[in-house]
């Protein structure tokens, strides 16, 4: 695509004057049409009334900013998963897993477990539903004849009534889907990617070198 034919956005800034007091703001910054009381401004007005006068996100909010403030570089994602379900008043964590990832979900549940939560977890797989029965060909049957599930987890944790959701290496799409169907809060502890040994940023480092092909 030709620079032409996209519009620019904050991955083409190279001052983030958002982050600056009195900071430089490039004509197509978002934060400078903001600023400028343009139809956005409402939208921000939105967004921040939310913050403040929406108690559930009000506590959300804070308690994210809390476990950031408390714990920058020094918790791990783990650690810092069950600090932030600590500080919503998360009783029940529900664990939507890839069934390749079993191993390292059990040791995730411990690791709640022994933080004082219950702990529920939902592999991929569940329903051995057939790849065939939802359109898909045999050429699929290839990775395996049941398909995963992500829908079915996220109503099973959701009959858990579990306070807070954390996805471990659910395919790309199935992740999608698994948030659109949660009732709870989700967050993430591993994003898959099997080439990477589950790391996918180790790709965007090495655009100048070994994933070179991917620019």
């Amino acid at each position: 695509m030709s620079k032409e034919n996209y519009r620019f956005s904050c991955v083409d800034c190279k001052v983030c004057g958002c982050e600056e007091e009195d900071g430089m703001y490039p004509d197509f910054c978002p934060t400078a049409a903001l600023m400028d009381g343009g139809p956005e401004s409402t939208i921000f007005d939105e967004a921040l009334n939310l913050y403040v006068d929406d108690e559930e996100i009000n506590r959300v909010t804070l308690a994210a900013a809390e476990v950031e403030l408390e714990n920058y570089c020094k918790m791990t994602r783990v650690e810092e998963i069950a600090e932030f379900a600590r500080k919503i008043g998360a009783k029940k964590i529900g664990i939507a897993t890839c069934i390749g990832l079993l191993k390292e979900s059990a040791v995730a549940a411990k690791i709640f477990r022994n933080k004082g939560f219950e702990v529920y977890c939902v592999c991929c797989k569940v329903g051995a539903v057939p790849k065939l029965a939802v359109g898909m060909d045999m050429t699929h049957e290839t990775l395996g004849k049941n398909m995963c599930n992500p829908i079915l987890q996220a109503k099973l944790l959701n009959e858990e009534k579990t306070d807070l959701n954390v996805v471990v290496g659910l395919c790309v799409g199935h992740d999608s889907l698994f948030y659109k169907f949660s009732d709870a809060l989700c967050t993430t502890l591993v994003t898959k990617d099997r080439v990477l040994g589950h790391n996918p940023v180790a790709a965007l480092y090495q655009t100048e070198s070994y994933y070179k092909k991917l620019l």
